[in-house]
């Protein structure tokens, strides 16, 4: 893998080793960035389920402001400290060891009045399949824009194309679904003031 565009294009990003983590293919990273154009600059991102911290490093080579990567997984920790260090990003992207969907994880004690404009959220796919772990996620997303996020946050959440109908994320928020092949990318904000439905759009590439 390497960074698509930036400061850092055509830098390398190590992959974690093993199959247990399934890093986004290059077409689909590229086809988040091109969607969310501008929102990327200056953004204060969290990385959920950070892996390699693909999303998160092209983030910062696009010129977002601070990433917060959060990863537990000890292969998966190693590539991804790696990866910052080598880019020369450590003053950027903070790696932070712990649960994705632990609002513990998204703030520092000292700096719990942090917003996020933008997350990436990329759990594993069984994740979204199971029905109690899929309700988790929800809730996570949820709890996210009630406390952690900007009026207008996006969220970039990566799912199976299968998985992407089964989420629904609540009266006050709508979503945006675009298919890449087996994969699906589902773009989360607030709805606009008057609005009130779960509105879905699909793009199949």
């Amino acid at each position: 893998m390497r960074i698509i565009a930036g400061e850092l294009r055509g830098r390398r990003i190590e992959a974690p080793e093993g199959d247990a983590t399934r890093p986004m293919l290059d077409r689909v990273r590229e086809a988040v960035f091109s969607t969310l154009g501008p929102v990327v600059e200056d953004a204060v991102v969290l990385d959920l389920f950070a892996g390699s911290g693909a999303l998160g490093l092209e983030a910062a080579s696009r010129g977002a402001r601070a990433v917060r990567s959060i990863e537990r997984a000890a292969k998966a920790l190693v590539a991804l400290k790696s990866n910052v260090a080598e880019l020369g990003l450590s003053d950027r992207v903070r790696v932070i060891r712990g649960d994705a969907l632990s609002p513990k994880s998204w703030h520092d004690s000292d700096a719990l009045d942090v917003r996020y404009s933008l997350v990436f959220m990329d759990p594993p796919y069984p994740m979204i399949e199971d029905p109690t772990e899929r309700t988790d996620v929800l809730k996570a997303i949820r709890a996210l824009f009630d406390s952690a996020l900007t009026p207008d946050a996006t969220l970039v959440l990566h799912v199976a194309a299968r998985a992407s109908e089964t989420l629904r994320f609540g009266p006050a928020l709508e979503r945006d679904v675009r298919l890449y092949g087996s994969s699906a990318i589902v773009y989360v904000a607030r709805q606009a003031s008057g609005e009130s439905r779960d509105a879905t759009e699909r793009d199949r590439v």
